[in-house]
């Protein structure tokens, strides 16, 4: 890869994925993983210090919260480029040097993929002024309680309304995120491409593949809940996993001209 302006690629061929490559892809990233173990604990060691970050420094503090809530969307995706180049070397037999990957990453920096993180910030803060919209809406009208410590609030009428209303829109809003990311950031890294047009392919991805990426959405979902509960420390060994896998799932989803 080279600093090079360079011309666009092709339309890829959206490709049916299997249930059963699902976990043919799973395997594969637990394969790379364990062939470049330093890099992946390296990348995903971003996610769990954030993770970390948020549940102590935030804890206590509106503005540290804030700030690492806000910058995480932004730049969260530079690490997960890192762990589909390696998958990418190790695909193609390409040497697996520090150096190199890192200024492919650092490279990304003034390509797509920043317009992605952009994007998830975007619905990150209008989640974020939903949720708390949704909040007034359905306990507005109840003496004024601080919900942080006072939780049986929710065990009323309004409070389980509230509880029930904001999984539904917090799923069908992690639903279009991850429709729009699925396949577009490894694309991004891949190919020569921007980022609506990235979107879009990752949208018909999952609209071709609807019950596999739903099933596949679920795998990620359940694996990093599991991954979070001891201090986020699982997360070392599910993100790198998952990463990788991605990486796998992109090169079977989508097919580009010879």
């Amino acid at each position: 890869m080279t600093d090079q302006i360079e011309e666009p690629s092709a339309q890829p061929t959206i490709g049916t994925v299997t249930l059963a490559e699902l976990f043919v892809v799973l395997k594969a990233g637990w394969h790379d993983f364990r062939r470049a173990p330093l890099f992946g604990l390296f990348f995903s060691s971003f996610y769990v210090i954030c993770g970390l970050s948020l549940t102590l420094l935030g804890a206590g503090s509106f503005t540290w919260t804030l700030v690492l809530s806000l910058g995480f969307p932004l730049v969260a995706p530079f690490a997960a480029v890192g762990l589909y180049e390696v998958s990418r070397r190790l695909e193609c037999g390409d040497p697996l040097a520090w150096s190199e990957i890192l200024a492919v990453v650092w490279r990304e920096r003034g390509r797509q993929l920043p317009w992605i993180g952009a994007i998830i910030l975007i619905i990150f803060l209008f989640w974020s002024f939903f949720a708390h919209m949704s909040l007034a809406l359905f306990l507005g009208q109840m003496t004024l309680t601080n919900i942080s410590t006072s939780w049986e609030v929710f065990n009323t009428p309004s409070g389980l309304m509230l509880i029930a209303f904001e999984l539904v829109t917090g799923g069908l809003v992690a639903l279009l995120v991850y429709a729009i990311t699925v396949v577009s950031m490894p694309l991004l890294l891949d190919r020569e491409m921007d980022f609506v047009t990235a979107m879009l392919i990752s949208m018909r991805v999952v609209a071709r593949n609807k019950r596999v990426l739903l099933v596949w959405a679920a795998i990620i979902a359940i694996l990093v809940f599991v991954a979070m509960l001891p201090l986020f420390l699982g997360l070392l060994l599910i993100l790198p996993v998952l990463g990788h896998a991605t990486w796998h799932l992109y090169r079977r989803a989508l097919y580009f001209p010879v």
